[in-house]
């Protein structure tokens, strides 16, 4: 894991807290650091102090687009936009409603997605039944690079696929935040995974479990796989269509970027597919059963750059790249 150094944000301290404030769409300068309030929370939340969070594509998608601003991050009128949704830190208030957790207490878990999480800040309001106790044998930098990553992989394989011990599941970008999860999570479960990925990838997702490795650069995936139980496709555009090609007839596909629509629909029919176009939702139920993996040590979380809160901008920057194994994580 490398620590990432260079020239930090720099701000005026007049208020309660450091939040990082999207003032509009667009670059990474977007990003400003800012003293704000802290958070009221309401009777069934509880105020965590936050000791690391993690950063998604996702992040960037909303950074950049006006249109996911409304359908992500859905802030309400006036209110100043705070990306961020996932979160480790130690609770130091909770709500009248609250029995679950207590103050200090040690919590993860993806707050409010979607919606306006608000996790780029050093104090984070989030529902109580959004969280889970950390493990003690985990760090809060690995427990928040836990969270919508894990929980997408989660929620594609075992809530949608259904993945069943002896399938064969077939894993794109199988070395970034959801891909390294998602691999392990299909292992857990018995299956047969194999992953794609760049050359330089190679080793890291055998790494973490896979059977087999297709460097896409080398040779088309649907050539070699056209039995896959389960695909779990996370590329843009087009791409899907060729992973219909890679799942048996009336196997399961899963996509975290396409809607399927049109053509894609049409022939994902004439292969009698499940097709779910996947929205990843809070959810505390499935963050129990990955803390439950993380604790036995079944599933583990790979850091692969840890910055700054003031260095944020420069995770953004990383993860666009898209280059990324494992995940990003600001330590606050």
């Amino acid at each position: 894991m490398a620590r990432c150094l260079s020239r930090p944000l720099s701000y005026t301290k007049s208020k309660d807290m450091k939040a990082i404030i999207l003032s509009e769409n667009g670059g990474t300068d977007k990003l400003i650091l800012k003293e704000i309030d802290k958070p009221v929370i309401k009777p069934n939340e509880v105020l965590i102090q936050s000791k690391a969070l993690s950063i998604n594509p996702v992040d960037g998608s909303v950074r950049q687009n006006e249109a996911y601003v409304k359908r992500i991050l859905q802030p309400l009128p006036g209110e100043e936009w705070i990306l961020g949704w996932d979160v480790s830190g130690t609770v130091v208030e909770a709500g009248d409603q609250v029995t679950s957790l207590k103050k200090g207490d040690e919590v993860f878990g993806m707050v409010n997605f979607p919606g306006h999480g608000k996790a780029y800040a050093e104090y984070v309001a989030a529902p109580a039944n959004q969280l889970v106790p950390k493990p003690a044998s985990i760090s809060h930098n690995e427990a928040a690079a836990a969270t919508l990553a894990a929980l997408t992989a989660w929620q594609a394989l075992v809530t949608y696929a259904k993945v069943q011990p002896g399938e064969k599941v077939l894993i794109h970008a199988a070395a970034g935040g959801v891909g390294h999860y998602a691999i392990q999570i299909a292992k857990h479960f018995g299956a047969y995974v194999i992953g794609t990925g760049s050359a330089a990838s190679r080793d890291f997702i055998l790494a973490q479990g896979a059977d087999e490795f297709i460097d896409y650069n080398q040779e088309k995936f649907e050539e070699r796989v056209q039995d896959a139980d389960i695909v779990i496709d996370s590329v843009y555009g087009d791409h899907i269509l060729r992973s219909i090609e890679a799942t048996k007839r009336g196997g399961r596909l899963i996509s975290l970027q396409t809607f399927f629509e049109g053509e894609i629909a049409e022939k994902a029919r004439t292969r009698d597919l499940f097709t779910h176009r996947l929205i990843v939702t809070s959810n505390g139920e499935d963050m129990k059963q990955i803390a439950g993996l993380l604790e036995k040590g079944i599933l583990k979380s790979y850091v692969s750059d840890t910055y700054s809160f003031e260095q944020l901008p420069q995770a953004h920057d990383k993860v666009a790249g898209g280059k990324t194994k494992g995940k990003i994580v600001i330590e606050i």
